[in-house]
C-alpha cells in the first residue's frame, strides 16, 4: 500500500477525482483474502487508545511555573466510566495474536495478503512464512515493529536537552517526558510475545491464556492479601497481556467459532470485573490514576484482565459486522492507512499532545491543557484541543507516510 502513496494524480483532475482515484485504488490493491474485519478492530483499538490518551493524560501548572502530572479521573470520578470505552489495549492484543499466528501458520501469507507491490515482491524471494526458520520469522516481525522506536527516542532526547538548557525544572521535564515516550512499555511487551509467538504456537494456546490469568489471580493474592513482595506484581506485565494475545492465537487456530462462545467471553468477563470492583475493592477505573494506590493497568490486575477478556467477547461478536462496513471504498481506505502506520500512531501520538503542552508553557495556565482538571468544564475544554492535536498528529503521519516509511505495519495476515 505504500507505493500508492507515491502516485499523484494528474494535475487535471479535480480533488473529489484523485480522492476517488486513490480510494479505489487501495481497494484494488486489496487481496480478496484480506481479513477486512480484523483490520477494522485494529483501527477502533488504535482509535479508542488514542483518543483515551488524549483526554485522560493531564498537567497542572503550580504558581512557581513548574509542571506536575495530573489526572481528570483523579479529580472527577463521575467519568471513569470512559475508562471502559477508550482503555481498548486488549483488543489490540488480541488482534496481534491473531496476526502473528496467521503469519507463523499459513504458508501462503506472505504473499496472498501484501497490500504492497514492494512487501509482494519480497514475499516472493522468501520462502513461505511458515517454513521460514523460526528466527528469520521473528527477526522480520520484531524489526518491523521497532522501527518507529529510534525517530521518537532522538526527537523527545532533542526536546528534552532543550528544556534543559532553557533551565526547566528537572520535574518539569519529567512530567512532560514521560507521557510522550509512555507508549513504549506497551511496545515492548507486544515485542516480547511476538518474539514468544513461535513457542506459545506448540502447546493448546487456549490453555496458555487459562495458565497465564491464574498467574495473574496468584500475584493478585499475593499482593493484596499475603503481602507479598512489591516486585512481584511485575510479573503481571506480561502474564496480562499474555491473556488476550494467547486467545488471538486461539483464534487464528479455529477456535471461538460460535456467537454463543463470543457472547460468553463477553457476559463471563464483563460478570468478573464487576464483581472484582463491586465485591473485592479493584478500581473501578480501566486506566492508571495519577495518584492511586492502586492501577489496574500498570501492571494489568485480574479485573483489567476479565475486561480484556469481555472485549475479546464483543470483538468477535462485531467483526462480521464490522467486515460488511469494509465494503465501503472510502470506510476501507481509511482502515487500512491506519493499519499501515499503525505503530507510527500509537507511538507518536502523546507526542501532538506534549509537544502542544511544551508550546503552550510561554502563555502560562492554558485551560484544557496546561490547568488542573478538577471542574467539568476542563472536559469540554480538553475536547476543544483534539483538532489540533489531530492535526499535528497528521502532519507527523503524513511526514512518515510521504517517506513510505509502512515497516510497521501490523497486518491481519501477514
Amino acid at each position: 500500500m505504500a507505493d500508492l502513496a507515491h502516485r499523484t494524480a494528474a494535475p487535471a483532475r479535480s480533488a473529489p477525482e484523485a480522492r476517488g482515484g486513490w480510494v479505489l485504488r487501495i481497494g484494488s490493491a486489496t487481496p480478496l483474502a484480506r481479513d477486512r474485519g480484523v483490520d477494522a478492530l485494529r483501527a477502533l483499538a488504535i482509535l479508542g487508545v488514542v483518543l483515551g490518551h488524549w483526554l485522560v493524560t493531564a498537567w497542572a501548572l503550580a504558581p512557581t511555573g513548574a509542571v506536575r502530572i495530573s489526572s481528570p479521573l483523579g479529580h472527577l470520578p463521575m467519568f471513569t466510566p470512559l475508562s471502559w470505552v477508550f482503555q481498548t489495549l486488549a483488543v489490540f492484543f488480541f488482534v496481534g495474536g491473531y496476526a502473528a499466528a496467521r503469519s507463523r501458520l499459513s504458508a501462503s501469507t506472505s504473499t496472498s495478503t501484501s497490500a504492497t507491490a514492494t512487501a509482494t515482491a519480497t514475499a516472493r524471494s522468501q520462502p513461505p512464512a511458515a517454513t521460514r526458520p523460526a528466527g528469520a520469522w521473528v527477526r522480520a516481525r520484531t524489526a518491523r515493529l521497532l522501527g518507529p522506536v529510534v525517530p521518537l527516542l532522538l526527537v523527545w532526547a532533542g526536546i528534552a536537552a532543550g528544556m534543559a538548557l532553557h533551565r526547566m525544572p528537572f520535574g518539569t521535564i519529567r512530567a512532560l517526558t514521560l507521557p510522550a515516550v509512555g507508549p513504549l512499555w506497551f511496545l515492548a511487551v507486544f515485542v516480547a510475545l511476538t518474539a514468544a509467538t513461535p513457542l506459545l504456537l506448540r502447546p493448546r494456546p487456549l490453555v496458555t491464556a487459562v495458565v497465564a490469568g491464574a498467574v495473574v489471580l496468584g500475584v493478585d493474592v499475593a499482593r493484596f492479601w499475603l503481602d507479598g513482595p512489591a516486585w512481584l506484581k511485575w510479573a503481571n506485565l506480561a502474564a496480562g497481556w499474555l491473556v488476550p494475545y494467547a486467545l488471538g492465537i486461539a483464534w487464528a487456530n479455529g477456535a471461538f467459532a460460535s456467537r454463543r462462545t463470543a457472547a460468553g467471553l463477553l457476559a463471563g468477563g464483563t460478570a468478573g470485573a464487576v464483581v472484582l470492583i463491586a465485591g473485592f475493592g479493584y478500581p473501578a477505573s480501566m486506566v492508571g490514576v495519577t495518584g492511586a494506590e492502586v492501577s489496574n493497568l500498570s501492571p494489568p490486575t485480574l479485573a483489567a484482565v476479565c475486561f480484556g477478556i469481555a472485549q475479546v467477547g464483543l470483538a468477535l461478536l462485531v467483526r462480521d459486522p464490522l467486515t460488511r462496513l469494509m465494503r465501503r471504498p472510502g470506510l476501507w481506505a481509511v482502515v487500512a492507512l491506519a493499519n499501515a502506520s499503525a505503530m507510527t500512531i500509537f507511538l507518536w501520538h502523546q507526542t501532538a499532545l506534549t509537544v502542544t503542552a511544551v508550546a503552550a508553557l510561554r502563555f502560562g495556565e492554558v485551560p484544557g491543557l496546561l490547568s488542573t482538571p478538577d471542574e467539568p468544564i476542563w472536559l469540554l475544554h480538553r475536547l476543544a484541543w483534539f483538532p489540533v492535536l489531530a492535526a499535528l498528529l497528521s502532519i507527523i503521519w503524513l511526514s512518515v507516510f510521504a517517506k513510505g516509511r509502512f515497516n510497521d505495519r501490523v497486518s491481519s495476515s501477514a
